[in-house]
């Protein structure tokens, strides 16, 4: 065959492959609406960047000025809202198992007569980290809370006895610590999460896609059709089927990248030709990766399955959000058989801090072998489709 033909067999298979798009509702509903229903959902759910007013009781036994002065403090915090008072420690533990409360402060009888006679009392606080994001945060505000209580009785004893403002904090604070979050500064939740949710969500849906398009060919009988309209070229006969596929896909990634970096102004510090490439290459490596396990199991239940289970897994093996040096060293090696690992560094090391290409070298690599991966297997698709009969 000639190019001009090659082209034109490319072209009638792409066409038939948009009817069976247009007549398949599973199809519209994989790779669009619910894509779609994925950006839009993640990225209005952490929409304020961190959660705000989640809900602390207290247990005030000393009931003073000072006590009640710190409950205010406490209250003040964007992420943290006092909505109980409880009598004993039992029934603010009871308020926590019922997931009425995160966390509360204990602060026992005589802490006010203890902070100014110098006696160190103790104050408690207790919180679930059943939720991490929660625990973490309102740690962080009942830490404070209890730092700034001994502060604040310190203050006004050395103010009574005469000393400046300035020996005051110097007293106080002897390190003055000057905080600057590279990257994401606002500690934003949604910078961090749905730029990987997203991404590995939609690369779920590019596998099974993938998988179910060459499988269902089996399943329904239509192969032979599918072969004899490409001259029993398979390489032929799978282009034309996944261009339609690449083209929706596409559209549907540089619209989710489009959103994020343009609408919500996500940082992007290596600017845009980065960001265009990282795209394409994950949806094609992605698709080339949904060929390749069709090509080990063609079979429509067996492909998809192990689709499913690898995109799973690639959520835990990206190191987005425990690092992959922190794990066993068998699991970092397995890490690298992931496209969403890759995904991540490029857009670690080029999109979001903004170095080079040629920094992130190995990942560009290993995306490129995952899209070549389906030339090992292509023999077995071909004989899948020229000879297989789909079992139920």
């Amino acid at each position: 065959m000639n190019a001009l033909t090659i082209v034109k067999r490319i072209l009638t298979i792409a066409r038939r492959e948009c009817g069976m798009l247009y007549r398949t509702p599973i199809y519209g509903f994989c790779m669009v609406i619910f894509p779609i229903a994925v950006i839009l959902f993640f990225t209005d759910i952490m929409h304020d960047g961190q959660p705000t007013e989640m809900p602390v009781g207290v247990v005030d036994l000393d009931n003073t000025s000072t006590t009640r002065s710190l409950i205010r403090r406490l209250d003040a915090f964007q992420t943290s809202r006092v909505v109980g008072h409880y009598s004993s420690v039992a029934d603010a533990r009871k308020a926590v198992q019922r997931n009425k409360i995160y966390a509360f402060l204990y602060i026992p009888a005589g802490t006010t007569d203890g902070l100014t006679s110098s006696r160190q009392p103790k104050i408690s606080f207790y919180y679930s980290s059943t939720s991490i994001t929660a625990g973490a945060l309102l740690f962080r505000d009942l830490k404070t809370i209890s730092t700034l209580g001994s502060a604040a009785v310190g203050q006004s004893v050395m103010t009574a006895k005469g000393m400046t403002p300035e020996q005051i904090r110097t007293f106080l604070q002897p390190i003055t610590i000057d905080l600057h979050p590279i990257g994401n500064p606002w500690i934003n939740y949604n910078v961090f999460l749905s730029v990987m949710l997203i991404p590995g969500i939609l690369m779920l849906f590019i596998f099974l896609i993938t998988a179910y398009s060459i499988g269902t060919e089996l399943k329904f009988n239509t192969n032979k059709q599918l072969m004899k309209i490409a001259d029993n070229d398979i390489y032929v006969a799978i282009m034309g089927k996944m261009l339609p596929q690449t083209l929706i896909f596409l559209i549907i990634f540089y619209g989710y990248l489009w959103y994020i970096y343009s609408c919500l102004g996500f940082p992007h510090q290596g600017g845009i030709w980065p960001i265009l490439l990282l795209g394409f290459l994950a949806v094609i490596s992605s698709q080339c990766f949904g060929l390749f396990i069709f090509g080990l199991f063609p079979s429509l239940r067996m492909s998809m399955s192990v689709c499913s289970l690898w995109a799973m897994l690639s959520f835990t093996t990206s190191g987005f959000t425990f690092p992959i040096f922190a794990m066993d060293g068998a699991v970092e090696a397995i890490a690298q058989l992931f496209p969403l690992r890759h995904y991540y560094m490029i857009y670690k090391t080029c999109v979001f801090n903004g170095f080079p290409l040629h920094m992130a070298w190995f990942h560009f690599m290993a995306l490129g072998i995952f899209i070549v991966l389906p030339l090992f297997v292509i023999p077995r698709i071909r004989k899948a489709m020229l000879e297989y009969v789909y079992i139920p």
